[in-house]
């Protein structure tokens, strides 16, 4: 049952908190907000930064014998409080990943119901310390600062299964040639009893595997591994190398009907007549690619085969992402493939499922970003370890997904939409020494990605320079724009060569053509201000590159803001492309496009027209 659709909201106080659980609460005042959804987008919360308290009530049959219901959060921003009529069911922390509750005697013996939820979402008080782990969501150069995400963004939902529940299902490509793949799996079952049961995973598609086997299970959590082979198995490779074949992968638990576990020997194997003394209890199924992926000094291969990734960040789909369409989030994916780009990397955040779905199918390669932006306190630490481990959980199946990176510019500053200026010799001190948060938090969470996945590379931190006490990871190079020209680029890459193992951030604003948010007709006094704060756009560095007082319409600076951009996108990547696998492994141009009205590094704006610096992204790729 789907438990989406208008909820009943308010503004949290302490007087609200204590009473609004009660299944006899009226609210029938309150206004009306559309879960799934973010509370911003609703009028009567536009302002606010919460915590908003959340009702719904709802009409659900009791669980027949033997059944078991279960109330699924799939994406709650950022901590959550639930109560079902009247009593409390438990807390939630994180965005992305689904939060789950048994509520079984909640549900037994009537059938009308009130679910009620608080949300938070607090704005961070000190960004070079922050406590949400909502990455460029609560803090990034090319988002509003002003906007919060908070609310129930994904569904929400009940559902029944019986005696045992699959909690978590990894499943994990840990092997692929021509001859054989092998699938971990990784299950954990949650038994109301101690029981025998049955687990048949089954991969369906154009190469097929069915594997059977016994357990024990205990009462509680049961944590079972396996290894299913595939004989013989169609790869899925990368769009630039080959087919993308799918497989369905379907995981059963089953349970006797009787328990009589003595007439089956342990060592024998299950037959049919066996498998048909037991019923189903909980099933999943996701879908995969049968695929392997290796990095070795920056370079890429996927089944073997070396490829020199080319490739752009990707921030949200749109600023509201419980907002984006399917076919929105297909689309950037459909237009990175027609760019000719073999990879999006996801920046800084976990997006919706049906971007990874698409990559999937298209062939696009994603390099998966926690998120993790800049500075975090230390008190993080525990969560973030979690979260990784739950980010495994949740995109593991995807063959698209070739890379995992821990945390993106590890450095505890404050920097805000349309800002250029900062301490460079504070940058230069993060980048050098050891900190708290490049030192002890990316490598508890790379380990915790490395040991949940050992089937994919895994970087720690990106943007991290080569020095003395560090080899370095990727480079965020900003010539044409932070720093020099253009053309100093290739001579940077020359004198300190591990610069250009992978180039994962170069690039240049441009006004998008979309651009009523700027109010051209104002042209020369925009308001700069505004456009700084809450559209990203970096006035003293145009001032420097392409100053707008050198025009004399906003059309002419417009266009010639594409223009630099274009010109140093395809000056960048013809430059890198020359040193293809001496040393360059690949790169990604900073960014792709863009999530609300903006002024940013993008080639695509928020409405998806291409800025001119897509087609010389397109034809440098080429």
């Amino acid at each position: 049952m789907e438990l989406g659709g208008g909820w009943r909201a308010a503004p949290a106080d302490e007087a609200l908190r204590r009473a609004f659980p009660a299944a006899d609460f009226d609210d029938g005042a309150w206004d009306s907000i559309p879960v799934p959804g973010h509370w911003r987008s609703s009028p009567a919360f536009a302002a606010s930064d919460g915590p908003v308290l959340h009702r719904r009530g709802f009409t659900a049959p009791s669980p027949a014998p033997g059944r078991r219901s279960w109330l699924t959060f799939e994406g709650l921003f950022y901590d959550g409080d639930v109560w079902l009529d009247g009593s409390y069911v438990g807390a939630t922390e994180g965005y992305f990943f689904p939060h789950t509750f048994e509520v079984t005697e909640s549900l037994a013996g009537r059938p009308d119901h009130v679910l009620a939820v608080e949300v938070a979402c607090a704005r961070p008080t000190d960004r070079t310390a922050k406590r949400n782990l909502t990455g460029v969501f609560q803090h990034w150069d090319c988002l509003d600062p002003a906007w919060n995400p908070g609310g129930i963004w994904r569904p929400v939902r009940l559902s029944e299964t019986g005696p045992v529940r699959i909690s978590r299902l990894r499943v994990l490509c840990a092997e692929a040639s021509e001859e054989r793949a092998v699938l971990s799996v990784r299950a954990e079952l949650d038994a109301d009893a101690a029981t025998p049961a049955l687990i048949r995973v089954t991969v369906a598609g154009r190469s097929g595997a069915e594997q059977v086997t016994r357990h024990t299970l205990a009462h509680g959590t049961n944590r079972i591994r396996l290894r299913v082979a595939v004989d013989a198995p169609a790869l899925w490779w990368p769009h630039a190398l080959g087919d993308q074949p799918l497989h369905d992968v379907t995981v059963d638990v089953l349970v006797p009907v009787r328990s009589d576990p003595s007439r089956f020997g342990a060592g024998e194997a299950v037959t049919a007549e066996e498998i048909s003394g037991h019923v189903p209890s909980d099933g999943r199924t996701i879908v995969t690619g049968l695929r392997q992926v290796a990095m070795k000094r920056w370079v890429m291969t996927v089944n073997g085969e070396r490829l020199f990734l080319k490739g752009s960040n990707h921030g949200p789909t749109r600023m509201a992402l419980a907002e984006a369409t399917p076919s929105e989030l297909e689309r950037d994916v459909v237009l990175a493939r027609q760019a000719g780009l073999d990879l999006l990397r996801i920046h800084a955040h976990v997006t919706r499922p049906e971007l990874y779905d698409a990559a999937d199918r298209e062939g696009l390669l994603l390099w998966q970003d926690l998120p993790l932006q800049w500075g975090y306190a230390r008190g993080v630490r525990k969560q973030a370890v979690r979260q990784a481990r739950e980010a495994v959980d949740l995109l593991g199946h995807h063959p698209a997904v070739a890379l995992w990176c821990g945390h993106n510019e590890p450095l505890a500053l404050d920097i805000e939409p349309g800002a250029a200026d900062f301490n460079r010799a504070r940058v230069v001190a993060l980048q050098e020494l050891p900190t708290w948060n490049k030192t002890v938090l990316d490598s508890s969470v790379s380990r915790a990605l490395e040991r949940a996945d050992p089937t994919r590379p895994v970087v720690a931190h990106s943007g991290v320079w080569p020095g003395p006490l560090s080899g370095g990871t990727d480079a965020h190079l900003y010539f044409g724009w932070y720093h020099g020209e253009e053309r100093d680029f290739p001579r940077a890459l020359a004198a300190v060569p591990r610069l250009a193992r992978f180039v994962t951030e170069f690039g240049a604003q441009a006004v998008p053509a979309t651009a009523g948010f700027m109010e051209p007709e104002r042209w020369p006094d925009l308001d700069w201000e505004r456009l700084g704060r809450h559209h990203a756009l970096q006035h003293t560095v145009f001032q420097r590159y392409v100053p707008p007082e050198a025009f004399g319409t906003f059309g002419a600076w417009q266009a010639a803001t594409q223009a630099y951009q274009a010109t140093l996108v395809r000056f960048h990547i013809e430059a890198l492309r020359r040193l293809k696998y001496r040393p360059t492994g690949g790169f990604c141009q900073f960014c792709f496009a863009d999530g609300h009205p903006a002024v940013t590094w993008s080639v695509l704006d928020d409405q998806r027209v291409a800025k001119a610096g897509y087609a010389a992204l397109a034809a440098a790729c080429a």
